[in-house]
Protein backbone atom coordinates (compact mmCIF):
# COMPACT_ATOMS: atom_id res chain seq x y z
CA UNK A 1 0.00 0.00 0.00
CA UNK A 2 2.06 3.24 -1.26
CA UNK A 3 0.31 6.80 -1.13
CA UNK A 4 1.55 10.08 -2.98
CA UNK A 5 2.70 12.40 0.27
CA UNK A 6 1.28 15.78 -1.53
CA UNK A 7 -2.65 14.05 -1.37
CA UNK A 8 -4.88 15.29 1.36
CA UNK A 9 -6.05 12.96 3.98
CA UNK A 10 -9.81 12.69 4.17
CA UNK A 11 -11.90 10.18 7.10
CA UNK A 12 -13.97 8.35 5.38
CA UNK A 13 -17.58 9.36 7.00
CA UNK A 14 -21.54 8.47 6.56
CA UNK A 15 -22.47 11.85 4.74
CA UNK A 16 -20.08 10.13 2.06
CA UNK A 17 -21.92 6.94 1.51
CA UNK A 18 -25.20 6.59 -0.46
CA UNK A 19 -27.21 3.10 -0.46
CA UNK A 20 -26.11 2.00 2.97
CA UNK A 21 -28.58 1.70 5.58
CA UNK A 22 -26.01 1.80 8.93
CA UNK A 23 -22.34 2.80 9.19
CA UNK A 24 -20.34 0.79 11.77
CA UNK A 25 -17.06 2.67 13.12
CA UNK A 26 -14.41 0.12 13.18
CA UNK A 27 -10.91 0.53 14.61
CA UNK A 28 -9.19 1.73 11.36
CA UNK A 29 -12.94 3.35 9.59
CA UNK A 30 -16.12 2.95 8.84
CA UNK A 31 -18.26 -0.71 7.90
CA UNK A 32 -21.43 -0.25 5.62
CA UNK A 33 -24.08 -2.66 6.49
CA UNK A 34 -27.20 -2.67 4.46
CA UNK A 35 -29.00 -4.09 7.69
CA UNK A 36 -28.98 -2.31 11.14
CA UNK A 37 -27.55 -3.73 14.52
CA UNK A 38 -31.11 -4.36 16.10
CA UNK A 39 -31.92 -6.73 13.03
CA UNK A 40 -28.71 -8.30 12.70
CA UNK A 41 -28.72 -9.15 17.17
CA UNK A 42 -32.10 -10.87 15.71
CA UNK A 43 -30.15 -13.27 13.21
CA UNK A 44 -27.61 -15.97 14.12
CA UNK A 45 -27.34 -17.11 10.09
CA UNK A 46 -23.77 -16.13 9.04
CA UNK A 47 -25.17 -16.61 5.29
CA UNK A 48 -27.39 -13.33 6.09
CA UNK A 49 -24.42 -11.67 7.96
CA UNK A 50 -21.88 -11.96 5.20
CA UNK A 51 -24.82 -10.71 3.04
CA UNK A 52 -26.13 -7.47 4.31
CA UNK A 53 -22.12 -6.40 5.09
CA UNK A 54 -21.24 -7.07 1.10
CA UNK A 55 -22.14 -3.51 0.04
CA UNK A 56 -24.12 -4.13 -3.08
CA UNK A 57 -25.37 -1.13 -4.40
CA UNK A 58 -23.17 1.63 -1.62
CA UNK A 59 -21.49 4.07 -3.10
CA UNK A 60 -19.15 6.57 -1.61
CA UNK A 61 -19.94 10.07 -3.08
CA UNK A 62 -18.71 13.52 -2.88
CA UNK A 63 -17.72 16.65 -5.19
CA UNK A 64 -14.17 17.66 -5.67
CA UNK A 65 -12.07 18.92 -8.49
CA UNK A 66 -9.30 16.42 -7.50
CA UNK A 67 -7.23 14.52 -10.53
CA UNK A 68 -6.78 11.97 -7.95
CA UNK A 69 -8.35 9.88 -5.73
CA UNK A 70 -6.92 6.97 -3.70
CA UNK A 71 -9.32 5.13 -1.38
CA UNK A 72 -7.86 2.67 1.54
CA UNK A 73 -9.62 -0.40 1.82
CA UNK A 74 -9.67 -3.69 3.59
CA UNK A 75 -11.86 -6.26 2.03
CA UNK A 76 -13.18 -9.34 2.59
CA UNK A 77 -12.45 -12.13 -0.19
CA UNK A 78 -14.28 -15.32 -0.07
CA UNK A 79 -13.07 -18.70 -0.87
CA UNK A 80 -15.08 -22.17 -1.31
CA UNK A 81 -13.27 -25.05 -0.15
CA UNK A 82 -13.18 -27.94 -2.74
CA UNK A 83 -13.64 -25.47 -5.47
CA UNK A 84 -10.29 -25.34 -8.15
CA UNK A 85 -10.70 -21.66 -8.66
CA UNK A 86 -10.74 -18.41 -6.67
CA UNK A 87 -12.84 -15.68 -7.05
CA UNK A 88 -11.98 -12.74 -9.04
CA UNK A 89 -11.08 -9.63 -6.79
CA UNK A 90 -14.16 -7.25 -6.30
CA UNK A 91 -14.55 -4.48 -8.95
CA UNK A 92 -15.06 -1.03 -7.65
CA UNK A 93 -16.62 1.45 -10.29
CA UNK A 94 -16.12 4.78 -11.07
CA UNK A 95 -18.72 7.24 -12.07
CA UNK A 96 -18.04 10.96 -12.95
CA UNK A 97 -20.52 13.21 -13.14
CA UNK A 98 -22.82 10.30 -13.70
CA UNK A 99 -20.63 8.79 -16.74
CA UNK A 100 -18.82 5.40 -16.42
CA UNK A 101 -15.00 6.69 -15.84
CA UNK A 102 -12.71 3.72 -14.60
CA UNK A 103 -13.08 0.72 -12.55
CA UNK A 104 -10.42 -1.10 -10.32
CA UNK A 105 -9.76 -3.87 -7.60
CA UNK A 106 -7.66 -3.95 -4.32
CA UNK A 107 -5.55 -6.95 -3.77
CA UNK A 108 -5.01 -8.67 -0.10
CA UNK A 109 -7.91 -7.87 2.43
CA UNK A 110 -9.02 -10.97 5.09
CA UNK A 111 -10.06 -14.04 4.05
CA UNK A 112 -13.46 -15.87 4.66
CA UNK A 113 -13.40 -19.79 3.57
CA UNK A 114 -16.37 -21.28 3.58
CA UNK A 115 -16.50 -25.23 3.53
CA UNK A 116 -20.26 -25.89 2.29
CA UNK A 117 -20.36 -29.26 2.85
CA UNK A 118 -19.28 -28.89 6.19
CA UNK A 119 -21.34 -25.89 6.83
CA UNK A 120 -18.00 -24.09 8.36
CA UNK A 121 -16.20 -20.91 7.64
CA UNK A 122 -13.02 -19.74 8.39
CA UNK A 123 -11.94 -15.95 9.11
CA UNK A 124 -8.22 -15.03 8.43
CA UNK A 125 -7.31 -11.38 9.09
CA UNK A 126 -4.98 -9.67 5.73
CA UNK A 127 -3.83 -6.36 5.03
CA UNK A 128 -5.53 -2.95 3.55
CA UNK A 129 -4.97 -1.82 0.06
CA UNK A 130 -5.12 0.98 -1.75
CA UNK A 131 -7.29 1.99 -4.96
CA UNK A 132 -6.00 4.65 -7.22
CA UNK A 133 -8.08 6.69 -9.50
CA UNK A 134 -6.11 9.48 -11.63
CA UNK A 135 -5.91 12.07 -14.65
CA UNK A 136 -9.27 13.05 -13.56
CA UNK A 137 -10.71 15.69 -15.34
CA UNK A 138 -9.34 19.31 -13.76
CA UNK A 139 -12.68 20.82 -13.10
CA UNK A 140 -15.54 20.89 -9.75
CA UNK A 141 -17.62 17.58 -10.56
CA UNK A 142 -19.43 14.90 -8.58
CA UNK A 143 -17.68 11.30 -8.02
CA UNK A 144 -18.91 8.21 -7.41
CA UNK A 145 -17.02 5.36 -6.23
CA UNK A 146 -19.43 1.95 -6.01
CA UNK A 147 -18.23 -0.81 -3.68
CA UNK A 148 -17.81 -4.08 -5.21
CA UNK A 149 -21.25 -5.84 -4.78
CA UNK A 150 -19.80 -9.19 -3.49
CA UNK A 151 -17.03 -8.49 -1.16
CA UNK A 152 -17.35 -7.05 2.37
CA UNK A 153 -15.48 -3.67 2.20
CA UNK A 154 -13.99 -2.01 5.62
CA UNK A 155 -13.37 1.88 4.38
CA UNK A 156 -10.35 3.08 5.89
CA UNK A 157 -9.40 6.43 4.36
CA UNK A 158 -9.65 8.97 1.04
CA UNK A 159 -7.04 10.50 -0.33
CA UNK A 160 -6.97 13.61 -2.66
CA UNK A 161 -5.23 16.01 -4.55
CA UNK A 162 -7.77 18.87 -3.51
CA UNK A 163 -10.60 19.39 -0.77
CA UNK A 164 -13.71 16.75 -0.78
CA UNK A 165 -17.21 18.23 0.32
CA UNK A 166 -20.46 15.90 0.57
CA UNK A 167 -21.87 15.65 -2.66
CA UNK A 168 -25.62 17.81 -2.61
CA UNK A 169 -28.70 16.38 -3.06
CA UNK A 170 -29.71 15.13 -6.48
CA UNK A 171 -33.13 15.47 -5.75
CA UNK A 172 -33.89 12.32 -7.30
CA UNK A 173 -36.92 9.84 -6.08
CA UNK A 174 -35.27 6.66 -4.31
CA UNK A 175 -36.26 3.29 -5.15
CA UNK A 176 -36.05 0.81 -1.97
CA UNK A 177 -35.61 -2.69 -3.57
CA UNK A 178 -34.94 -6.09 -1.43
CA UNK A 179 -34.29 -10.06 -3.04
CA UNK A 180 -32.23 -12.69 -3.19
CA UNK A 181 -28.67 -13.30 -4.52
CA UNK A 182 -29.76 -12.23 -7.98
CA UNK A 183 -30.78 -8.49 -6.88
CA UNK A 184 -27.63 -8.48 -4.53
CA UNK A 185 -26.06 -9.17 -7.80
CA UNK A 186 -24.31 -12.93 -8.11
CA UNK A 187 -22.64 -12.98 -11.24
CA UNK A 188 -22.82 -9.28 -12.47
CA UNK A 189 -19.27 -8.22 -14.36
CA UNK A 190 -19.31 -5.01 -11.45
CA UNK A 191 -21.66 -3.16 -9.29
CA UNK A 192 -22.99 -0.98 -11.54
CA UNK A 193 -24.05 -4.05 -14.03
CA UNK A 194 -26.19 -5.66 -11.13
CA UNK A 195 -29.49 -5.40 -12.59
CA UNK A 196 -31.14 -3.19 -10.27
CA UNK A 197 -28.32 -0.72 -10.54
CA UNK A 198 -28.75 -0.48 -13.88
CA UNK A 199 -32.52 -0.21 -13.94
CA UNK A 200 -31.78 2.31 -11.30
CA UNK A 201 -29.18 3.97 -13.74
CA UNK A 202 -32.22 4.02 -16.50
CA UNK A 203 -34.55 5.30 -14.44
CA UNK A 204 -32.94 8.22 -13.47
CA UNK A 205 -33.30 7.21 -9.37
CA UNK A 206 -31.20 6.67 -6.19
CA UNK A 207 -30.75 3.08 -5.05
CA UNK A 208 -31.10 1.35 -1.99
CA UNK A 209 -30.82 -2.11 -3.02
CA UNK A 210 -31.61 -5.16 0.34
CA UNK A 211 -31.08 -7.67 -2.23
CA UNK A 212 -29.48 -10.14 0.48
CA UNK A 213 -27.73 -13.13 -0.86
CA UNK A 214 -29.29 -16.79 -0.15
CA UNK A 215 -31.66 -14.28 2.95
CA UNK A 216 -34.74 -13.33 1.16
CA UNK A 217 -36.90 -15.16 3.52
CA UNK A 218 -39.35 -13.37 4.75
CA UNK A 219 -37.52 -12.36 7.95
CA UNK A 220 -39.60 -9.99 10.30
CA UNK A 221 -36.80 -7.64 10.64
CA UNK A 222 -36.08 -7.56 6.86
CA UNK A 223 -39.38 -6.30 7.05
CA UNK A 224 -39.29 -3.64 9.78
CA UNK A 225 -36.02 -2.57 7.64
CA UNK A 226 -37.97 -1.69 4.66
CA UNK A 227 -40.52 0.31 6.95
CA UNK A 228 -38.17 2.61 8.52
CA UNK A 229 -36.37 3.37 5.35
CA UNK A 230 -37.21 6.42 3.42
CA UNK A 231 -38.85 5.60 -0.48
CA UNK A 232 -40.55 6.87 -2.87
CA UNK A 233 -41.01 3.27 -4.02
CA UNK A 234 -40.40 -0.02 -3.01
CA UNK A 235 -40.19 -3.95 -4.81
CA UNK A 236 -40.06 -7.20 -3.01
CA UNK A 237 -38.70 -10.07 -4.76
CA UNK A 238 -39.96 -13.14 -3.09
CA UNK A 239 -39.60 -16.42 -3.95
CA UNK A 240 -35.86 -18.77 -4.64
CA UNK A 241 -34.72 -18.58 -1.39
CA UNK A 242 -37.42 -20.02 -0.06
CA UNK A 243 -37.59 -23.20 -2.04
CA UNK A 244 -33.77 -22.87 -1.82
CA UNK A 245 -34.06 -23.20 2.37
CA UNK A 246 -36.98 -25.55 1.91
CA UNK A 247 -38.14 -22.76 4.89
CA UNK A 248 -41.81 -23.48 5.11
CA UNK A 249 -44.58 -24.85 3.39
CA UNK A 250 -47.33 -23.16 1.60
CA UNK A 251 -50.08 -22.71 4.88
CA UNK A 252 -46.62 -20.73 6.41
CA UNK A 253 -45.74 -18.43 3.25
CA UNK A 254 -49.11 -17.35 2.70
CA UNK A 255 -49.19 -15.42 6.28
CA UNK A 256 -45.70 -14.66 5.94
CA UNK A 257 -46.35 -12.67 2.72
CA UNK A 258 -49.45 -10.77 3.89
CA UNK A 259 -47.51 -10.17 7.17
CA UNK A 260 -44.21 -8.97 5.41
CA UNK A 261 -46.34 -6.53 3.15
CA UNK A 262 -48.32 -5.25 6.41
CA UNK A 263 -45.24 -4.41 7.94
CA UNK A 264 -43.67 -2.77 4.89
CA UNK A 265 -47.37 -0.26 4.94
CA UNK A 266 -46.90 0.38 8.47
CA UNK A 267 -44.05 2.71 7.50
CA UNK A 268 -45.30 3.18 4.01
CA UNK A 269 -49.08 3.21 3.61
CA UNK A 270 -49.45 4.76 0.49
CA UNK A 271 -46.40 4.29 -1.54
CA UNK A 272 -46.08 2.25 -4.60
CA UNK A 273 -45.27 -1.07 -3.82
CA UNK A 274 -44.79 -3.73 -6.76
CA UNK A 275 -44.16 -7.41 -5.64
CA UNK A 276 -42.17 -9.65 -8.36
CA UNK A 277 -42.41 -12.69 -8.31
CA UNK A 278 -39.32 -15.06 -8.89
CA UNK A 279 -37.60 -15.25 -12.43
CA UNK A 280 -37.69 -18.48 -14.01
CA UNK A 281 -35.46 -20.95 -12.54
CA UNK A 282 -35.89 -24.48 -14.70
CA UNK A 283 -35.09 -26.90 -11.60
CA UNK A 284 -37.26 -25.74 -9.01
CA UNK A 285 -40.37 -24.25 -11.47
CA UNK A 286 -41.88 -27.77 -10.48
CA UNK A 287 -39.51 -29.72 -7.76
CA UNK A 288 -39.17 -27.92 -4.30
CA UNK A 289 -36.28 -27.77 -2.58
CA UNK A 290 -33.40 -27.62 -0.49
CA UNK A 291 -31.17 -26.78 -3.29
CA UNK A 292 -27.89 -28.44 -2.94
CA UNK A 293 -24.40 -27.81 -4.99
CA UNK A 294 -23.96 -30.53 -7.30
CA UNK A 295 -21.03 -32.22 -5.64
CA UNK A 296 -19.63 -33.73 -9.29
CA UNK A 297 -19.49 -30.43 -10.09
CA UNK A 298 -16.65 -29.47 -7.48
CA UNK A 299 -12.97 -29.41 -8.88
CA UNK A 300 -14.59 -27.57 -12.44
CA UNK A 301 -14.43 -24.09 -13.19
CA UNK A 302 -18.26 -24.44 -13.48
CA UNK A 303 -19.91 -24.92 -9.84
CA UNK A 304 -23.63 -26.09 -10.19
CA UNK A 305 -26.64 -26.62 -8.40
CA UNK A 306 -29.38 -28.99 -8.11
CA UNK A 307 -33.14 -29.38 -6.82
CA UNK A 308 -33.50 -32.21 -4.21
CA UNK A 309 -36.95 -32.43 -3.24
CA UNK A 310 -39.70 -34.84 -4.41
CA UNK A 311 -42.58 -32.86 -6.47
CA UNK A 312 -45.15 -35.49 -5.33
CA UNK A 313 -44.68 -33.69 -1.85
CA UNK A 314 -46.08 -30.47 -3.72
CA UNK A 315 -49.41 -31.71 -2.70
CA UNK A 316 -48.67 -31.33 0.92
CA UNK A 317 -47.71 -27.90 0.84
CA UNK A 318 -43.98 -28.11 -0.55
CA UNK A 319 -43.19 -24.84 -2.13
CA UNK A 320 -41.68 -24.56 -5.77
CA UNK A 321 -41.44 -21.42 -7.87
CA UNK A 322 -44.69 -22.09 -9.55
CA UNK A 323 -46.66 -22.52 -6.40
CA UNK A 324 -45.10 -19.36 -5.08
CA UNK A 325 -45.94 -17.44 -7.79
CA UNK A 326 -49.50 -18.46 -8.28
CA UNK A 327 -49.73 -17.45 -4.40
CA UNK A 328 -48.32 -14.01 -4.66
CA UNK A 329 -50.74 -12.82 -7.74
CA UNK A 330 -53.79 -14.13 -5.32
CA UNK A 331 -52.41 -12.35 -2.40
CA UNK A 332 -51.56 -9.11 -4.26
CA UNK A 333 -55.28 -9.76 -6.44
CA UNK A 334 -56.74 -10.01 -2.48
CA UNK A 335 -55.01 -6.88 -1.12
CA UNK A 336 -55.19 -4.58 -4.00
CA UNK A 337 -58.55 -3.06 -4.01
CA UNK A 338 -58.15 -2.28 -0.75
CA UNK A 339 -54.37 -1.15 -1.26
CA UNK A 340 -54.34 0.60 -5.09
CA UNK A 341 -50.44 1.49 -4.50
CA UNK A 342 -49.88 -2.45 -4.19
CA UNK A 343 -48.56 -4.07 -7.54
CA UNK A 344 -47.48 -7.71 -9.17
CA UNK A 345 -45.06 -8.46 -11.48
CA UNK A 346 -44.34 -12.04 -12.90
CA UNK A 347 -40.52 -12.39 -12.51
CA UNK A 348 -40.72 -14.46 -16.08
CA UNK A 349 -40.86 -11.10 -17.39
CA UNK A 350 -37.90 -10.15 -16.51
CA UNK A 351 -36.29 -13.80 -17.44
CA UNK A 352 -38.58 -16.66 -18.70
CA UNK A 353 -38.64 -19.68 -21.12
CA UNK A 354 -37.14 -17.72 -24.30
CA UNK A 355 -34.86 -15.89 -22.24
CA UNK A 356 -32.99 -19.49 -20.26
CA UNK A 357 -32.90 -20.61 -24.01
CA UNK A 358 -30.92 -18.20 -25.13
CA UNK A 359 -29.04 -17.50 -21.93
CA UNK A 360 -28.69 -20.54 -19.70
CA UNK A 361 -28.18 -20.03 -16.16
CA UNK A 362 -24.63 -20.96 -15.87
CA UNK A 363 -24.83 -22.73 -12.48
CA UNK A 364 -28.58 -23.36 -12.88
CA UNK A 365 -29.23 -21.22 -10.08
CA UNK A 366 -27.73 -17.40 -11.23
CA UNK A 367 -27.78 -14.96 -14.17
CA UNK A 368 -24.88 -13.99 -16.08
CA UNK A 369 -23.57 -10.81 -16.54
CA UNK A 370 -25.96 -10.23 -20.07
CA UNK A 371 -29.29 -11.79 -18.29
CA UNK A 372 -28.38 -9.10 -15.28
CA UNK A 373 -28.53 -6.27 -18.65
CA UNK A 374 -31.19 -7.63 -20.00
CA UNK A 375 -33.05 -7.68 -16.54
CA UNK A 376 -32.32 -4.66 -15.89
CA UNK A 377 -33.32 -3.32 -19.15
CA UNK A 378 -36.66 -5.09 -19.14
CA UNK A 379 -37.74 -3.72 -15.30
CA UNK A 380 -37.24 -0.72 -16.29
CA UNK A 381 -39.76 -0.35 -19.26
CA UNK A 382 -41.91 -2.69 -17.11
CA UNK A 383 -42.11 -0.67 -13.44
CA UNK A 384 -40.73 2.57 -14.68
CA UNK A 385 -42.41 3.52 -17.77
CA UNK A 386 -45.92 4.48 -19.09
CA UNK A 387 -48.46 1.73 -17.37
CA UNK A 388 -45.87 0.60 -14.71
CA UNK A 389 -46.31 0.50 -10.94
CA UNK A 390 -43.78 3.57 -10.82
CA UNK A 391 -44.03 5.49 -13.91
CA UNK A 392 -44.51 8.82 -11.80
CA UNK A 393 -41.63 8.43 -10.43
CA UNK A 394 -38.75 8.07 -12.75
CA UNK A 395 -36.44 11.18 -14.03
Amino acid sequence: MTTDTHLTTTPVTADLLRGAIEVERTEGGVLPHRLPAWARAQCTDGQLLMAESQPSGVRLVFRTRATVVELDTRPTKRVYAGVSFRPADGVYDLLVDGRPAGHGSVEGGNTLTIDMAAGTAEHRPGPAGTLRFDELPDAVKDIEIWLPHNETTELLVLRTDAPVEPAPDSGRKVWLHHGSSISHGSDAASPTATWPALAASLAGVDLVNLGLGGSALLDPFTARTLRDTAADVISVKIGINLVNTDLMRLRAFTSAAHGFIDTIREGHPTTPLLVVSPVLCPMHEDTPGPTAMDVSSLGTDQVRFQAMGNPAEVGSGKLTLRVIRDELSRIVAQRSPDDPNLHHLDGRELYGADDAAELPLPDDLHPDAATHRRMGERFTKLAFAAGGAFQEHSA
